[in-house]
């Protein structure tokens, strides 16, 4: 199972960061003026058309992620479609998105975040039309590459204008919202996906999971024209074309074999591209070192990790989206093929979970976060797990015959833990970070958390197909008794590791700020609006 959402024209007025290696002033050290400065942002009401605007477009980039897998039945009838085609075109996507997220990132710094933006969301638009419309398998793969690469460029602006448009004290409502609109996302693609190829609108099968971005696009393409106010790097930054090649080779050497890993057979050539991985990083990090001393315009600014919120946010970023990968692959899994269900009904059963996830997002981060801080994170990591072990029970105790209604209990217990932690989770790497590198650090974050999703896809065939393989024994005829059971196994086993893994993910968050920067500031800006009064 992949989140990532006005200043004047190059925000001239935002104060000069402090130096990245500074810790955060404590409250009594802020002077008045720059809180005064804050709490007196304007109050432009365009600000939050525009924040509808590109949540509207992270929204459609979550939903695109997963709505095509429902329909790759309909795809391979109608476009006669190979088993290699289709992995490229479910997978192509998901390569792309991730190869680009850093570079995409970058751009927006030193081109502007609106300008990128509506490249971003034009060419997405454009992309989608071609997957409608495409007349066979080898143009729909092309298009889903193309989806994917236009989506980079997208994506990386959400939260990065999100950053600098908005006031610190106003970020926790606004991630809020942000964490709703991921947990939406999470789970609509499937639910949209089925609906679509079930009506055949028009005859047209599976071609509207593609075209309903038309309509989507195209006004978030006027809108974002009109409210969404243009920002970059205060500072003049270059293009590092060669951080560029490097980070993309990297991400491809690890993902690619991660994604295509098991339909291969894992061959040899995957394991040493993925160790060759680790070497292209290491260069890659040398590179920017360098890049940094020559003339200060790397493609990633390393020394955001010398925040201490960053660091730590991005290592629970990237072992979350690990969980997040395994289960939500084996979740699908289970449902469609271990229990037989209709891609409709399996769509259905995960509403609870969808429904708790936005609640709990929008709850976390205005109510619990100010008073609670980190605290509220590692709840959430415990709840999520609680929730996991309930469906284990549940799962083997009513085996196959286990129905929707009886999993609405442990799915609203780990969409409750999740909202927990995706909204303030967001909230906290990006609390520390200067506003001329917000585009690079939202590159960062989105592209921690596709590497995640990859892990997680990896680790399926170990913790997943090893058990459903060993149960079914390679035997050529196996009833659907046989097989549903060893789903069913098989997604006990998997459950048992992402439990494992948010059992990590709460060690983890200790090294996350005890309250995010944005709500120490909130404190310091009553307290001085309390002596003004």
């Amino acid at each position: 199972m992949s989140t990532s959402l006005a200043s004047p024209p190059s925000a001239p007025s935002a104060p000069p960061a402090p130096p990245l290696s500074s810790p955060p002033s404590p409250p009594s050290l802020l002077s008045s003026s720059a809180v005064l400065d804050q709490a007196s942002a304007p109050g432009d009401r365009r600000r939050w058309l525009a924040l509808a605007v590109v949540m509207t477009a992270a929204f459609m980039d979550l939903v695109d992620v997963t709505i095509v897998n429902i329909a790759i039945p309909s795809i391979e009838r109608d476009l006669g479609a190979t088993f290699g085609a289709i992995q490229w075109i479910t997978a192509g996507y998901a390569l792309a998105f991730a190869a680009g997220l850093i570079t995409g990132g970058r751009l927006g710094d030193i081109y502007g975040r609106k300008r990128l933006f509506l490249i971003g969301i034009t060419g997405f638009t454009i992309a989608s039309a071609l997957c409608g419309f495409a007349p066979n398998a080898e143009m729909l793969a092309g298009a889903r590459l193309l989806q994917g690469a236009m989506a980079a460029m997208m994506v990386p602006q959400v939260l990065a204008i999100i950053h600098v448009t908005f006031p610190a004290h106003e970020r926790g409502k606004v991630f809020g919202m942000f964490g709703a609109i991921v947990g939406l996302g999470a789970v609509s693609g499937p639910l949209l996906g089925a609906l679509l190829t079930q009506w055949n609108i028009a005859g047209l099968e599976w071609r509207p999971i593609f075209l309903i971005n038309l309509p989507v696009g195209i006004a978030g393409v006027l809108l974002g024209r009109k409210f969404i106010t243009e920002s970059k790097a205060p500072k003049a930054l270059r293009l590092d074309l060669v951080g560029m090649v490097l980070v993309t080779v990297a991400l491809l050497m690890l993902i690619y074999p991660l994604t295509r890993g098991r339909e291969l057979g894992w061959p040899l050539w995957g394991h040493l591209c993925m160790a060759g991985s680790v070497l292209v990083f290491a260069g890659f990090v040398a590179y920017e070192k360098w890049k940094t001393r020559k003339d200060g315009s790397p493609l990633v600014e390393l020394s955001l990790f010398k925040v201490k919120s960053f660091a730590a946010g991005i290592a629970v970023q990237l072992t979350f989206g690990v969980a997040l990968g395994i289960f939500f692959l084996v979740w699908t899994l289970y449902m469609q093929v271990g229990l037989g269900w209709s891609p409709l009904r399996a769509g259905l059963t995960g509403v609870p979970f969808s429904v708790a996830v936005s609640v709990a997002a929008g709850l976390s981060v205005q109510k619990l976060v100010p008073r609670f801080g980190r605290k509220v994170l590692q709840t959430g990591a415990l709840t999520m797990a609680s929730g996991l072990l309930l469906y284990i029970w549940e799962a083997g105790r009513y085996g196959t015959e286990i129905h929707a209604w009886q999993m609405a209990l442990p799915l609203t217990v780990m969409g409750l833990g999740m909202g927990l932690i995706v909204a303030p989770l967001t909230d906290a790497v990006l609390s520390g970070v200067p506003r001329e590198h917000s585009g690079s650090a939202s590159g960062l974050i989105s592209t921690t958390q596709q590497m995640g999703n990859a892990l997680g896809l990896g680790l399926v065939s170990v913790v997943f197909f090893a058990v459903v393989d060993d149960r079914v024994g390679g035997a050529s005829a196996v009833g659907p008794s046989a097989v549903g059971t060893a789903f069913v196994d098989g997604f006990q086993h998997a459950l048992w590791w992402v439990v494992a893994v948010l059992v990590l993910i709460f060690g983890v968050m200790f090294a996350l700020p005890a309250r995010p920067k944005q709500h120490v500031e909130e404190s310091a800006m009553e307290a001085v609006e309390s002596a003004r009064t």
